[in-house]
């Protein structure tokens, strides 16, 4: 007997299941934004040294402006210049010169930016540009970092408070601090208002998978959690249109925060787990909570039948468990539990490290922003289809494997494509994003029913720790271009390759219930709804990790 018989006595996977599943992923349209949000609301204009102050090209169309002032142009990534003195000769179409040779300094009185494109962008309003570039994509780092320290801190809270208590806070937080970054009046304001909702994008994530999984039967949990990630393909897809429409960095950011308004609102009705709530002594809700489910999936008889008694023969063990406290050292206490642990930690860095390299510099491309945006979101819904499939038959330890090895050999595969075949490099570009996008997909299914009840979130929060360290390297590494075109392509391929290795040594879980206590996971066999024994990892399929 356990929770998941439980489930079955209230409806399974029910009305209230299926509510709850639709609100807990709805968010997902719109926090799918906020992770690529800064490909937009960071975008470099084309842009142009403003002629010297004391110069009358006023009355100059643009192009004679660009073509006596400034000899370079565009996003180009190393400072532009302009010519000391406007070359008037140069407007004669008769006169050739060596550019090279006239006397440049750095743009002393400006930059003047393209609004073709972007109308206003955090580099255009606080000149991110020439010296000043890396502080574009520092606001991405500072964002991750916030992402990052989320992950840690909500992780622990979540299994202190409660799922759904953290998950409500998240919400309001994003909301408010989002909408304020809008009207930040400085670079630095925005980067604190960005740091405070990543935190809040963690607490959101974290709860919403464990609160929807906790509440799953076993049986529907892979094609939930499949399904229900094609909120956040169809998010990245709605940014490009938003981003489109909306080409005011301030009103694009005001329009991906507000909607979490309303996802603070209706989140009150969500049922804290269960599973949580009888773990931390709290049986007298868990049953309120367990008849109000019963109620909604309308069965009335479940209701009588369900009692204290009753939860308390069905969970007995995991109380016993209950009994003890635990914190972040459990997670390498054991020797089961650390080495998935360890594995997972290599499994999340990989993938967001390899995720982030490929997604977080869209103009590379050498096409419209816009259209990339929507073909990377596009990608991933064949890529999440395939994962289901491979998830349901295969089980979850080759599907992880199986999507970080193909995306590095995709990876690897684009450093021998020439520079000028550039539809090529972009397709496997895409191919390659499209696998760590499925591999992101498994791994967040992978880890929730990896780490039992009592220190799930806790496990989630340390893991994805690892995934936040590796989406702050990602940007990093692509400075490694200038030493070695190819060499940022090899790290990111080299990771995923390592990855796949670790992820060999995770026990499967297809069609095993959520362990509850680190008891369960420790233990080769679980029970079955029909009372058989399923086998866990022989020991000899660990051994190359007993040193762990």
């Amino acid at each position: 007997m356990g929770f998941t018989d439980l489930l079955d006595q209230v409806g399974g996977f029910g009305r209230y299941q299926w509510i709850h599943v639709i609100l807990i992923s709805l968010p997902g349209l719109m926090t799918a934004s906020q992770n690529l949000l800064n490909n937009f609301v960071s975008g470099i204009p084309v842009h142009h040294c403003k002629p010297a102050t004391n110069q009358s090209l006023h009355d100059l169309g643009r192009t004679y402006q660009v073509t006596v002032s400034p000899p370079g142009s565009g996003r180009a990534t190393q400072p532009i210049r302009r010519y000391v003195e406007p070359q008037w000769h140069m407007l004669s179409l008769n006169i050739s010169l060596n550019a090279s040779e006239l006397q440049t300094e750095g743009c002393v009185d400006g930059w003047s930016f393209d609004q073709s494109e972007f109308s206003a962008t955090t580099v255009s309003e606080w000149d991110l540009v020439c010296s000043l570039r890396p502080l574009k994509q520092m606001i991405q780092t500072i964002y991750m970092g916030g992402v990052l320290t989320g992950a840690i801190v909500f992780g622990g809270l979540s299994d202190r408070f409660g799922r759904k208590s953290v998950l409500i806070w998240s919400y309001l937080q994003l909301a408010v601090l989002g909408c304020s970054s809008a009207l930040s009046p400085s670079y630095t304001a925005y980067c604190i208002f960005r740091f405070l909702s990543g935190m809040a994008m963690s607490g959101i994530i974290l709860n919403g998978v464990s609160l929807k999984v906790e509440w799953i039967p076993t049986k529907t949990r892979t094609v939930v959690g499949t399904l229900t990630s094609f909120f956040f393909t169809f998010g990245q897809m709605i940014l490009a249109g938003l981003a489109y429409w909306l080409r005011d960095w301030r009103k694009l950011q005001l329009v991906v925060c507000a909607p979490q308004f309303l996802f603070f609102t209706y989140s009150w009705w969500y049922v804290e787990s269960a599973r949580w709530l009888v773990l931390n002594r709290r049986s007298e809700e868990a049953l309120k909570g367990l008849h109000r489910v019963a109620r909604i999936n309308r069965r009335p008889e479940a209701i009588n039948k369900l009692t204290l008694e009753v939860l308390h023969s069905h969970m007995s063990k995991e109380i016993e468990s209950s009994r003890s406290s635990f914190t972040a050292f459990d997670l390498v206490k054991t020797r089961r539990i650390r080495r998935i642990s360890i594995c997972l930690t290599a499994v999340w860095f990989s993938t967001s490290f390899a995720y982030y390299g490929l997604a977080m510099d869209l103009q590379k491309f050498g096409v419209s922003i816009y259209l990339m945006q929507i073909i990377f979101g596009a990608v991933d819904i064949p890529a999440k289809f395939l994962a289901l499939g491979m998830l349901s038959y295969l089980g979850r330890r080759v599907s992880q494997v199986s999507c970080l090895f193909l995306s590095a050999v995709i990876i690897f595969a684009n450093i021998f494509v020439p520079t000028d075949m550039q539809s090529l490099r972009t397709t496997l570009a895409c191919l390659g994003k499209a696998f760590t996008s499925a591999s992101f997909t498994t791994v967040y299914l992978y880890t929730g029913e990896l780490y039992p009840t009592v220190i799930r979130q806790t496990g989630m929060g340390f893991v994805s720790t690892m995934a936040r360290i590796g989406s702050m390297a990602a940007p990093a590494v692509l400075i490694l271009d200038e030493v070695f075109p190819a060499l940022p392509s090899m790290v990111y391929g080299g990771a995923a390759v390592l990855a796949s290795g670790f992820a060999c040594f995770l026990p499967e879980t297809l069609n095993k219930p959520l362990p509850d206590t680190i008891e369960d996971v420790e233990e080769n066999s679980v029970v079955t709804k029909e009372g058989v024994a399923l086998k866990g990892l022989n020991e000899k399929e660990g051994s190359g990790l007993n040193a762990l």
